[in-house]
């Protein structure tokens, strides 16, 4: 495993939010967290990428525990995209995405043509060079995420955090985005609200609830109506597709509920 979780619990104040959650991602996978709002995914990433500090546990990637690790060294190794898109100054598109290039530079370099050209790279992919200089501040909420997901595309890490990353996208730019991220061959471990983009795209999935993880495994595997019902309080229709061989998920309103 890449990465492995060990009994990591977090703790916000009195109110546990993580409770002794063990998981692992395996090289060049891409593993997902689902749950209902509240239910710990984002608390487990941000302990992962370090922005918080777990009350206790470990989190080893590549063998070395995270918490040792230098700041430049976790950053060189995993790249972070979270919910939060405010900026405190006012950037161009292209400065944000060039700060993904930092952990590769001393203090005092600056841009090569490959740092430029990589950004550049990043940038078109995400259908964004058309914005590269414009104010980062005057975006809107689903630009600014793909400028993000842009940066962490320049930082060239070989693992990438995703912190539910395209809950502002139209769906043309979320299956691109997810696309993109399934072609760069990375390993990902991404919170995903959405059960059939994590279906489509996830080749394992950790079901959380109440800050531990109540089940494990393939989408086909954990996304049954039993599950779903359980964890969710949702009724819902489950095949697999003709044309992805994935599972689908149908939700259904209470009209229809009330008719079986």
């Amino acid at each position: 495993m890449r990465l492995q979780i060990e009994n990591l619990s977090y703790s916000y104040g009195e109110k546990a939010a993580v409770d002794q959650v063990s998981l692992g991602v395996g090289a060049g996978e891409f593993v997902g967290l689902i749950g209902p709002n509240g239910s710990g995914k984002s608390t487990i990433l941000k302990n992962v990428y370090r922005g918080l500090i777990p009350d206790s546990g470990k989190m080893i990637l590549d063998g070395k525990d995270i918490q040792t690790m230098s700041y430049r060294e976790s950053a060189l190794k995993m790249a972070v995209v979270g919910q939060e898109n405010e900026v405190p100054f006012d950037f161009t598109v292209e400065e944000i995405v060039s700060m993904g290039r930092s952990p590769h530079k001393k203090l005092f370099d600056i841009d090569t043509p490959r740092d430029k050209q990589i950004v550049h790279h990043a940038l078109e992919h995400l259908g964004m060079e058309h914005l590269a200089k414009r104010s980062y501040l005057h975006l809107s909420g689903g630009e600014k995420q793909r400028v993000l997901i842009a940066r962490a595309i320049a930082q060239e890490s070989d693992f990438f955090v995703l912190d539910e990353p395209t809950n502002h996208l139209d769906i043309s730019y979320q299956m691109q985005i997810f696309d993109f991220i399934k072609r760069l061959k990375v390993t990902v471990l991404a919170a995903i609200h959405d059960l059939n983009m994590a279906a489509l795209y996830c080749d394992r999935l950790y079901v959380l609830k109440d800050g531990r993880v109540t089940m494990e495994g393939k989408p086909e595997k954990v996304l049954t109506p039993q599950t779903i019902y359980e964890v969710y309080g949702v009724r819902s229709s489950v095949e697999t597709h003709p044309v992805t061989g994935r599972v689908s998920i149908t939700f259904l309103p209470a009209e229809i509920q009330s008719k079986e």
